[in-house]
């Protein structure tokens, strides 16, 4: 049985006691913690090793959805509030057509499993550790390969000669809301509050892939106004539960009443340290219609700088072909077609956020 490191727990009622709090500890020894879904099971690994840990769940602030000029999230409400709450959904009860917040919704409704997300947060999700076969092992069993680059050692055991760690983002809801053109604050008791576009957020270095200070609380999303947008996501994983994914497709596009795509957004996830955002690809929809030439001209496109290690499930050869059929699926879909029986057989989606 793996057992919890001794720890220091604090749980702070405000957002500014907790940035106090947190600006109090030397760097690296206070972690923040909400659902505690992905750092609780790393402290038991010791993956994470935090003298003292700054819990959330009671601050009445980060729990709250508000709807006005776009939508603002806070940081701890929970995957399982963010799919059921009404302002997160099209009011007409179209799908995908006139819904703008689809992608955010199918990603949260596609992490893990009912039980974590009723504890897992928006919050936590972006901030997710990266994950690698080599890393996401007990003590012992690293300790036998004599660590990795990421914990205690001084090699990537994915590729011996990189320089830095090559572990890999496996956030569901941050290329969703990259792709849907969102931002997130950030406060520090010593700077005060800013606010940064979710791409911002991170950088593609499986070690320090966040750009969030320390001393920083990640406390709001914030949607900006998206009518006339629709938005969906994909997720490749062998079960259809439970597993990170292996693969992800995010693709939002604004299309003018003639069928035209007016604007487009294409972001994938786990093929990098980072969702890796596919400009290419959302530049050959751009003043076409979504017509099957368009769709497989920005799928070729969006496998380009797809760069999977072999460090995850599958193997990197089939992940990265597959990246051309995920991003078409999804392309399809926000042209229209019922694309359920495919989200059911091949991508191991069903219908939790309807």
């Amino acid at each position: 049985m793996m057992r919890l490191p001794h720890f220091l727990f604090e749980s702070p009622r405000s957002v500014a006691e907790a940035a106090e709090r947190l600006a109090a500890a030397p760097a690296g020894e206070a972690m923040l913690v909400a659902g505690g879904t992905d750092l609780l099971p790393n402290m038991k690994r010791r993956q994470q090793t935090p003298r003292t840990l700054i819990g959330l769940r009671r601050v009445d602030e980060l729990r709250q959805i508000a709807n006005g000029d776009g939508l603002r999230i806070g940081a701890g409400v929970t995957l399982a509030e963010l799919v059921r709450d009404a302002r997160c959904r099209p009011r007409d009860g179209g799908r995908p057509l006139a819904d703008p917040y689809g992608a955010l919704r199918q990603a949260a409704a596609h992490v893990a499993t009912p039980q974590l997300r009723n504890m897992g947060t928006i919050g936590g999700n972006l901030c997710l550790d990266t994950r690698c076969n080599y890393y996401d092992q007990n003590y012992e069993w690293r300790k036998a390969i004599d660590f990795c680059m990421k914990k205690d050692g001084a090699i990537c055991w994915v590729a011996t000669s990189s320089p830095r760690c090559l572990a890999v983002s496996s956030t569901d809801t941050a290329p969703a809301l990259m792709a849907l053109g969102a931002e997130v604050t950030l406060v520090s008791a010593a700077a005060g509050e800013r606010r940064i576009a979710v791409a911002d957020l991170f950088r593609n270095d499986g070690i320090h892939y966040l750009t969030r200070r320390h001393d920083e609380i990640l406390t709001a999303v914030q949607l900006p106004p998206l009518d006339g947008w629709r938005s969906v996501y994909w997720k490749l994983r062998r079960r259809g539960a439970f597993d990170f994914p292996v693969l992800s497709v995010a693709a939002a596009v604004k299309i003018t009443p003639d069928g035209t795509v007016e604007s487009a957004r294409v972001v994938l996830g786990a093929v990098a340290s980072r969702p890796l955002e596919a400009a290419d690809a959302a530049a050959a929809l751009v003043g076409r219609p979504l017509e099957d030439d368009a769709i497989a001209s920005a799928a070729e496109r969006a496998a380009q700088p797809a760069r999977p290690m072999d460090n995850t499930d599958f193997t990197l050869v089939w992940r990265k072909r597959v990246t051309r059929q995920f991003v078409g699926y999804a392309l399809r879909e926000l042209r229209g077609e019922d694309m359920r029986e495919v989200r059911k057989t091949i991508g191991r989606q069903y219908e939790l956020w309807s």
